[in-house]
């Protein structure tokens, strides 16, 4: 099927139109040899006048004018027959059809997404696409509306893109959308562009202009998100207070200051970390001896 599909695809080719200044002049000429066989009044006079303007109505219809990074697109018969893309005022035989068609960059914004991510989660997601036509033929005679097409496959291409992906939180070395938007974006770049090369259609950039948790699950996700970075902090309180620990009682050992049995240390220790790891500052207990009545 798809080689089906490559042998009956659209290719752009080349035609050169005429520079519109010979035609036109010709039509000036036309102009003023009609108003010269009207101004004498007999049977062939009247029969020039009206062949010059017949001429000049059909020479007159030829015209055509293209910007920068525009292309006319010329048929016959319904014959596809070749693109013009040379700038300023254009001229073809007036049994030509033609339709033009704009050439520049386009930058559209997709409508916002609720899909689910590689964790089965559902987010909200939203990209923003840069694209042009880079084949005049494909985009008007291999699809129905080039336009519409394309922003249905950036839809599409949004959706599968995702599922490969979780928002955040991913396996160990994988990518996620919250924090490789860029590798999202080239890979949806890729595949967009997979998509659309059958409507002549260049992506030139992709990239994720909106990503969130659903409604739903925001308050959960973000609740867990606080979780994580409470224990990632007490991770690393932890890991503060033993190093502090240790360095505590190699310079008592080695200063001499103090002799530690075991279960001293152990009872130091202890005290230390619940310190230097409690949420609330330690309150100093003053040890004034035994009373004795």
């Amino acid at each position: 099927m798809s080689e089906v599909r490559d042998i009956n695809r659209s290719t752009e080719r080349p035609h050169a139109g005429l520079g519109g200044g010979l035609p036109l002049l010709a039509v000036l000429l036309m102009v003023l040899g009609g108003v010269w066989a009207f101004t004498h009044i007999d049977l062939s006079g009247a029969a020039i006048g009206v062949t010059l303007i017949l001429l000049i109505v059909l020479t007159t219809a030829g015209f055509y004018s293209l910007q920068p990074n525009e292309g006319m697109v010329i048929t016959l018969f319904g014959s596809y027959v070749g693109t013009d893309r040379t700038t300023g005022l254009r001229w073809v035989l007036f049994w030509y059809g033609r339709r033009k068609i704009s050439l520049r960059v386009r930058n559209v914004t997709s409508e916002m997404l609720k899909v689910n991510d590689k964790r089965g989660n559902p987010i909200e997601i939203a990209a923003n696409i840069v694209w042009r036509v880079g084949d005049s033929a494909q985009a008007l005679f291999d699809v129905d509306d080039y336009v519409a097409f394309v922003h249905i496959q950036i839809e599409t291409a949004l959706r599968e893109v995702t599922r490969h992906y979780a928002y955040d939180h991913a396996e160990e070395g994988e990518p996620t959308l919250r924090a490789d938007a860029e590798v999202v974006g080239e890979r949806l770049r890729a595949d967009l562009q997979a998509r659309t090369v059958v409507a002549g259609v260049c992506i030139d950039e992709a990239h994720l202009m909106h990503l969130a948790y659903a409604p739903e699950i925001a308050g959960a996700m973000l609740r867990r998100q606080q979780a994580e970075a409470v224990l990632a902090a007490r991770r690393t309180i932890v890991a503060g207070a033993v190093s502090m620990v240790e360095n505590a009682l190699q310079q008592l050992g080695d200063r001499g200051v103090v002799t530690l049995n075991e279960e001293r240390k152990a009872a130091m220790v202890a005290n230390l970390l619940v310190v230097l790891c409690a949420d609330r500052e330690a309150q100093p207990v003053v040890n004034a001896g035994m009373h004795h009545s």
